[in-house]
């Protein structure tokens, strides 16, 4: 494609120093295109990212159930299914095979929000502290961030389209209302 968009320069512009800025124009489409994220891969980060305040609280009750970390995280795992289940999954796997608790819950770090719940997890094994309380708070708290995020998204959006009423109207307010009144005053003056 970007390949096609310098030719295309070359041949809008039809001379042989058209190479050159044709050649930049490619350059810049390869790099612009190479910084889009795909479609697939911006839709598993979101439906993880909405999955999260779910996976806490199962995690949180198969943890008040009594069963291990490992098996709960699996479980849990095979519940969501999707891009988040499959992290999980790798995470429940590693921390049956014995890795750390930094290396197997590093599987969720490039879910947004899920920080906290790699930061909680690893406290956790680390104190022995209770991993479902802070799980609990966690669900609370990514519920009430998406909760906020929603409301700024609303209140922007409103923001928004007054921009394009006011493009509309303002042109008709002053063509109907102002420019008879200003022919007005001006024909009774001449």
């Amino acid at each position: 494609m970007a390949a096609g968009v310098g030719a295309g320069v070359v041949a809008l512009v039809g001379t042989w120093w058209a190479v050159a800025p044709g050649m930049a124009v490619g350059a810049g489409v390869w790099r612009f295109l190479g910084t889009r994220e795909p479609g697939e891969v911006r839709e598993a980060r979101l439906r993880a990212a909405a999955d999260l305040p779910l996976c806490a609280d199962l995690l949180a009750a198969a943890l008040r159930a009594g069963a291990p970390v490992d098996r709960a995280v699996y479980a849990v795992a095979e519940a969501l299914g999707g891009p988040l289940g499959d992290r999980l999954e790798r995470a429940a796997r590693s921390l049956r095979l014995g890795a750390g608790p930094d290396e197997a819950w590093a599987h969720l770090s490039d879910v947004k929000g899920a920080d906290r719940l790699v930061v909680a997890a690893v406290r956790s094994s680390a104190s022995g502290g209770a991993l479902a309380g802070a799980l609990t708070r966690l669900t609370d708290d990514l519920r009430a961030d998406r909760g906020l995020a929603a409301e700024t998204a609303a209140q922007r959006a409103g923001v928004l389209i007054v921009l394009p009423l006011g493009l509309c109207f303002l042109p008709a307010f002053v063509l109907a209302g102002l420019v008879p009144v200003l022919v007005a005053l001006i024909g009774d003056v001449l």
